[in-house]
């Protein structure tokens, strides 16, 4: 199994409406690919912030292998 990191984004407007993306949570998870990885992050981001949708919380998921070392 592979360790991926699992990054969460949100795009909020500033006090002037200029958009920025914010991290609204990161995680690590064991997974076999990339796709499974995803798919075990949205339903831990969910579990933990209580929602049915990791959607009500952000806008994007990036999924980025970790190498040997980082984990």
């Amino acid at each position: 199994m592979h360790k991926y990191l699992v990054t969460f984004h949100k795009v909020v407007p500033d006090d002037i409406g200029h958009e920025h993306t914010a991290i609204q949570r990161q995680t690590v998870v064991s997974a076999h690919s990339e796709a499974a990885a995803a798919c075990a992050a949205q339903a831990l981001f969910c579990q933990t912030a209580g929602i049915v949708d990791w959607r009500m919380r952000a806008d994007t998921c990036e999924v980025a292998e970790l190498d040997g070392q980082a984990a």
